[in-house]
């Protein structure tokens, strides 16, 4: 009988949300406590397949703020493993490491957390006879700014071996760097299989040996996009390992372009939107889909959808509505009026646009004026708000000409409105 096991990580049980609930309650609560569902869903998907154990990489909480109404939800899907002679491996990541609560649970017997000296673990055995190992190091603090490779023993021999770490690997863009290490030190250590846990995008390094980055099983906001699901792994009396991506998302998080170029009227747009959110709708594979819309292209409509965001957003949430399980997240709004053909008479409005994109927002003063209005205004963030805004000064000045452009678009939105009104 081949050995079969579920790998996951990072499912930051009851992570709290508290910028999408204040825009939308409704659509806050079904994002919590999708995180319990996403877990439901690998649990129900390990005894549906049978499998001989699950292992979770890391960062099953979300922190410090861990509550013990979330370990004991936790405790009963363990419970239901026991109950189906499913073994957990568990290791301890970053937010694992920041709970007191995690530190005071008692597992079932069927779980087995690492500690952070890295002996392995019998998990099973091929019917050859050949024996499946599981090694793990588990956070010991929030904190780990250096490799907890050395930490791992050696593979052990005539046997197949599988690492489980929490990782940033190499670093990335938006993680802080915790373990550090890089694909080729992990490949030439000698294990068959690296479970990886820390990056929330999904992404198969290498495949022999294997190493997987599951990424989190339930997105949790607009920059946690795509499906999501877990790594189902078949190893075979050859001790050859197969994987397959599995889908447990409740809600998936899509960006969505919806280009009205040439399109001019209302009735239109509403349809071109409708087109797109039922493609994405179809796409979600039964998850509830949370969709942030960007208009673009260039269109008649441009004043008007900027004049009246809020009739638009509204229809928009009606359209999502009628779809069934789609919500509305945000919508943007990079839509231009249409280039007026030379010759013809343009209109104040026109004329007034072209002037200050040539000669009003590319001018010194003008820029200066702006600049000391975002600093002004940066100062009030938080030190990680600031960089994600503006990290460097290419990307301020960039953020500069972003704010001039859409001020300026919503200015003549409005004068637009006022011409055509008298």
């Amino acid at each position: 009988m081949p050995f079969r096991f579920i790998h996951t990580a990072d499912l930051h049980l009851d992570s709290p949300l508290s910028s999408l609930a204040l825009r939308n309650a409704e659509l806050g609560d079904l994002v919590r406590g999708a995180t319990r569902k996403a877990l439901s869903r690998i649990v129900d998907l390990a005894i549906g397949e049978a499998v001989d154990a699950v292992l979770i990489a890391g960062d099953l909480y979300d922190g410090a703020q861990t509550s013990m109404a979330t370990a004991l939800f936790l405790m009963g899907e363990m419970r239901r493993l026991d109950a189906a002679g499913i073994r957990v491996f568990l290791i301890r990541g970053n937010h694992d490491a920041q709970s007191q609560i995690t530190r005071e649970l008692t597992f079932p017997p069927n779980v087995h957390l690492f500690d952070g000296r890295g002996k392995p673990a019998k998990a099973g055995a091929l019917a050859n006879g050949r024996e499946i190992h599981v090694h793990g190091v588990s956070f010991a603090q929030p904190h780990a700014p250096t490799s907890l490779l050395p930490t791992f023993r050696a593979p052990v021999a005539d046997a197949v071996n599988i690492g489980m770490l929490h990782t940033s690997l190499a670093g990335g863009s938006r993680h802080d760097p915790y373990a550090p290490t890089s694909v080729a030190e992990l490949a030439a250590h000698g294990f068959d299989y690296w479970a990886l846990g820390h990056i929330h995008q999904r992404r198969v390094h290498q495949e022999r040996p294997w190493i997987v980055m599951p990424g989190n099983p339930q997105g949790r906001d607009i920059n946690e996009g795509g499906g999501k699901g877990v790594t189902l792994a078949t190893i075979g009396e050859d001790g050859v390992i197969t994987c397959e991506e599995r889908p447990v998302a409740v809600a998936v998080f899509e960006r969505l372009s919806v280009d009205l170029s040439g399109i001019d009227d209302w009735s239109g747009m509403l349809d071109c939107t409708e087109a797109v959110l039922a493609k994405a709708r179809e796409a979600a594979n039964g998850a509830h889909l949370v969709a942030r819309l960007a208009m673009t292209g260039a269109t008649p409509l441009a004043w008007r959808l900027r004049r009246d965001e809020d009739l638009l957003l509204g229809e928009v949430q009606n359209i999502a509505a009628s779809l069934g399980e789609c919500w509305i997240e945000a919508v943007e709004l990079a839509v231009s009026a249409p280039l007026v053909e030379a010759g013809i008479d343009a209109g104040p409005v026109t004329e007034l646009a072209r002037l200050i994109r040539e000669d009003v927002v590319s001018t010194h003063a003008y820029r200066a004026e702006l600049r000391e209005t975002l600093a002004d205004m940066l100062r009030q963030l938080p030190k990680e708000a600031r960089s994600l805004l503006a990290g460097d000064e290419a990307a301020e000045e960039a953020l500069l000409s972003e704010l001039a452009l859409e001020g300026s678009d919503a200015v003549l939105a409005r004068l637009s409105g006022e011409g055509e009104r008298a």
